[in-house]
């Protein structure tokens, strides 16, 4: 069975305050009789579920074509948490065995991808600490940022920008039971930039 973790791209869905929402611009349609139907995209590159560069908050750090693809693709685990409404996740939410090197945490505090609340969750940068003494290449939420929506300083991007591990952002997990699954969560090639959006599936 394959779960689909990436919501609709749509110009109903919400991106980050301040940040380049989607539009389509139609230079051709079939409907106008073209012969073909083309079409301009344009929006953030943080866009639904998308994968972090270390570029975006580290100053001398790799753009998104400069990351391995090993760390999207393989083998995760889904873990539901329960989290509180702008408040941090710390590591007690972790299981006394970790059974895959790709963790992808369930919040529920981001439920609508069309709809921007600011009170989600975030990761204490402890737990991502603690997920990298264990062999965690990849960390995964289902929420907007591993940071709180006010943080300047960003503690869990640093910490993950210190332990090398990959982030994926906006994923849709609430209708995914907790186990193993095969990860594929694969970001462009797009040179030089900070963030990648992704079509994210897992599968039994």
């Amino acid at each position: 069975m394959i779960y689909d973790l990436s919501p609709d791209i749509s110009e109903q869905l919400a991106v980050w305050p301040g940040d380049t929402p989607v539009s389509r611009e139609v230079l051709l349609d079939m409907a106008d009789g073209d012969n073909l139907t083309l079409s301009t995209l344009r929006a953030t590159v943080h866009l639904g579920t998308h994968a972090d560069a270390p570029s975006h908050y580290g100053t001398i750090a790799p753009s998104i074509d400069q990351r391995p693809l090993e760390p999207y693709i393989g083998q995760c685990q889904v873990i539901h948490v329960n989290a509180r409404r702008n408040v941090r996740i710390g590591i007690e939410v972790l299981p006394d065995k970790l059974d895959a090197p790709r963790i992808l945490l369930a919040t529920g505090t981001h439920p609508d991808s069309n709809h921007f609340n600011e009170d989600f969750a975030a990761l204490e940068p402890s737990l991502v600490d603690e997920l990298a003494s264990r062999g965690v290449q990849l960390i995964g939420v289902d929420t907007p940022s591993v940071d709180l929506f006010a943080s300047k300083d960003l503690p869990a991007h640093q910490a993950c920008l210190r332990n090398d591990i990959c982030i994926l952002e906006g994923l849709r997990l609430a209708d995914v039971p907790e186990g193993v699954y095969e990860l594929i969560a694969l970001p462009l090639k797009l040179v030089g930039f900070d963030a990648s959006p992704v079509r994210a599936i897992i599968r039994d």
